[in-house]
């Protein structure tokens, strides 16, 4: 498994790169944001294998955020690696945390190959994003926002209903926070 390449550019288009790394040159598939920071022929880039059938793809990221929101949005049902890198190249990782934090599918059907039900669907799996300058603690409460909201997904409850409850509930467990939001949702 691939996990990191350093070498020189050897060709270089808007989301494509030939890195040299001792004589044998490598194609790496990179998202705008990232092609539109490099500035040297020479280059360390985080690396994203994805070994199919087919095919053996590397996606490379500058920021180890962008390599994480992409890990994170291809595991989504129906997201593919073109729709991720598409997804890394219209937004910044702090961007897009707060596209999910605050339930926008309008912004994320901008993204080419994204739909009204795939943004729908991916806000819903993703409910809980965020980015590696949070702490533990914030880290921890993020990782049970996300699991009561998929727990009370389940349940019937609407996804924009759920976060407007879950915003408002002090608990940092997911089953104090489970039963705290079901209870306002009852009212």
């Amino acid at each position: 498994m691939i996990v990191g390449i350093e070498g020189l550019i050897e060709k270089k288009e808007p989301t494509l790169l030939h890195v040299n790394v001792g004589g044998i040159i490598y194609e790496v598939f990179v998202s705008l944001n990232c092609s539109s920071k490099i500035i040297d022929d020479k280059i360390k880039l985080f690396i994203t294998h994805i070994i199919r059938e087919d095919a053996q793809n590397l996606y490379g990221f500058l920021d180890v955020n962008e390599k994480k929101l992409f890990d994170t949005v291809i595991k989504i049902n129906g997201v593919g690696p073109k729709v991720a890198l598409a997804i890394c190249s219209t937004f910044t990782p702090t961007s897009f945390s707060q596209i999910v934090s605050s339930n926008d599918v309008s912004m994320l059907k901008r993204v080419p190959g994204i739909g009204p039900k795939g943004a729908s669907r991916i806000l819903v799996e993703l409910s809980g994003f965020i980015i590696d300058d949070m702490d533990a603690d914030d880290l921890g409460s993020a990782n049970a926002q996300l699991e009561a909201a998929l727990a009370l997904e389940s349940l019937g409850f609407k996804n924009d209903v759920i976060s407007k409850v879950l915003k408002t509930c002090e608990s940092n467990e997911t089953s104090s926070l489970v039963r705290e939001a079901l209870k306002k949702l009852q009212k």
